[in-house]
Parts: C-alpha cells; structure tokens; sequence
C-alpha cells in the first residue's frame, strides 16, 4: 500500500529537491514534452531499502532498524519547509557500509517536534572518502548522488515520532 505523503509527493514539481537538486528540474523542450519523462517514486527497492515502520527516536536520535545499501554510502535526512521536501539542505546524515546495518542512528539538527516531517533516504559515497560531499556537481545533483533503482528513489517521506 502507497503512503498518501508518498503519493503526493511522486506529483509534487519539488520532488527533484528531496534528490539533492538545487532547483526544479528544468521545462522540457518542445519536442522532449512529447516523450514523457519516467515518474519518479519514493520507495523501497530490491537492492536497497530503509525500514521506516518502526523507526523511533530520542531527542534529536532517530534508530531505524534496518538499512540496506548495495554499495556503501550514507543514510540522509533532509528537512520540509512550508509543507514540501527542501533537497538543498540537510539535517543529518550517518554513513553506512554495503550490505545490512541494523539500529542505523541518525542524529538530526536542530531538534524535531512530534511529527515534523523529513525525507529520509540512501545517497551513495560516490568517491569512497567517507566524507558526505554535499556539494553540487551542477544545478541538480550533488557529489555523493541519490540512490535509484530505475524510477524509484530510495527514500521516504516520515513524521518525526
């Protein structure tokens, strides 16, 4: 079953931000518009994946109880602002190795309240430096790039528990 916020926001024109993109994704051409773009979804994939049922969280510490990354990388949060994801900042990130990793803590800032909402997603270590380079590469994607499996971002939209 899709997540209504889910939903809304594979239809939002600000998705691209919750990539990391620093701005909307450019009009199509004339003859580009006639080829529909692929729709991007927000989800779990088959060799990549978040476990967001039951994340929990203390103070600013959200644990999520299983993160799959086929290569290694970064779990990332980023913040909504005026009710839509803002990609150009974020507000935590913790590395993670290939493969399964359990109780994954992110720590946040600042502070959530209940029920602020956040992406929460997978970005590759594109470099291996271990180092989140969140510096953009071009007007929409940053060094350690979103994870995709075809359309579908590794990643979900979440309330803050």
């Amino acid at each position: 079953m899709t997540n209504p916020i889910t939903r809304l926001l594979v239809l939002a024109p600000t998705l691209a931000l919750a990539a990391g993109c620093a701005s909307e994704p450019p009009a199509p051409a004339p003859a580009e518009a006639a080829e529909a773009a692929p729709q991007i979804t927000l989800a779990n994939g088959e060799a990549n994946w978040i476990v967001v049922e039951d994340a929990t969280r203390s103070g600013a510490t959200f644990t999520f109880s299983e993160v799959h990354i086929a290569a290694n990388g970064w779990l990332v949060m980023h913040p909504f602002e005026n009710g839509k994801p803002n990609g150009n900042i974020y507000v935590g990130a913790t590395y993670i190795a290939a493969g399964t990793n359990r109780d994954v803590e992110i720590t946040v800032d600042p502070e959530p309240n209940t029920g602020d909402m956040f992406i929460v997603m997978l970005h590759s270590d594109v470099n291996e430096n271990q180092v989140f380079d969140f510096v953009f590469v071009d007007e929409r994607n940053v060094l350690d790039k979103a994870v995709f499996e075809g359309a579908t971002m590794i990643a979900h939209a979440i309330a803050a528990p």
